[in-house]
């Protein structure tokens, strides 16, 4: 009898066991967490700035005194949470859930003074909260990192309130000629070079520019975002689709 081959998964462009995926990814995340954002403003220009305030102008924060609750997975650093609060009315709060410890350090250090924001350590995949629990729910830069991204899907789902928004903001598929060719060679040699001199660390950020060529494009990842159950799924490229916005709701 054969015995049946163990789940694999891709982190980045090797294939590891699926058991494995979440331990190598933390250990990414716990080397690069003191110097993300800096990196961040380093590889893109300062882009992924303009590119958060596009996710939170999407969501359109209510604006009043009525409770309004976002939870914020993976934002451990707390860039689209506190963005979401500058905006947002008195009534709204927001959680941030993050796997890393060491992401949410930094993010809990950035965010004195919040007095609306909180952390809780938990899994895309398994979030520790009842369902039904937010109006709102925002990833950024997150999905592509996480094992099974339709377990993390179906969990977004649950936890949502009926007649809530979902909100993804990932690396995608360039859809512009010449500024595919250009980000290519970019992200595969000026990216890793930079971890390497300014974090010294041109692993971590190989693997995530790799992680980035292995994540759904545009079209397959809306189609994975409907089977889950959301309606109203629409997607807006951002610099030519170097970045995309999906967004859709629980109905």
């Amino acid at each position: 009898m054969k015995s049946s081959k163990a789940s694999e998964a891709s982190f980045g462009f090797s294939p590891v066991p699926e058991d494995a995926k979440q331990r190598l990814v933390n250990e990414v995340f716990a080397r690069v967490a003191r110097r993300y954002d800096l990196m961040n403003d380093l590889m893109s220009g300062g882009l992924h700035r303009l590119w958060k305030d596009d996710l939170i102008g999407w969501l359109a924060p209510p604006k009043g005194s009525h409770a309004f609750v976002l939870l914020d997975v993976a934002g451990g650093t707390g860039d689209v949470a506190t963005r979401f609060l500058r905006v947002a009315g008195p009534g709204a709060s927001a959680v941030i859930c993050d796997i890393s410890a060491e992401m949410m350090k930094v993010g809990r250090q950035r965010a004195r003074g919040w007095e609306r924001l909180s952390f809780v350590q938990g899994n895309a995949e398994d979030l520790p909260f009842p369902a039904k629990s937010f109006d709102a729910y925002t990833i950024a830069f997150g999905m592509r990192n996480l094992t099974r991204i339709d377990k993390a899907l179906n969990e977004a789902f649950r936890v949502l309130k009926p007649g809530g928004r979902f909100l993804c903001l990932e690396f995608s598929a360039v859809e512009t000629p010449i500024l595919d060719t250009l980000y290519d060679a970019y992200s595969m040699n000026a990216i890793p070079a930079l971890g390497a001199l300014v974090a010294g660390d041109v692993a971590s950020y190989r693997y995530l520019v790799e992680s980035i060529r292995r994540f759904p494009d545009q079209k397959s990842f809306m189609g994975m975002i409907e089977t889950t159950g959301f309606d109203r799924v629409r997607y807006r490229n951002l610099t030519g689709g170097i970045a995309a916005i999906h967004s859709a709701w629980r109905l």
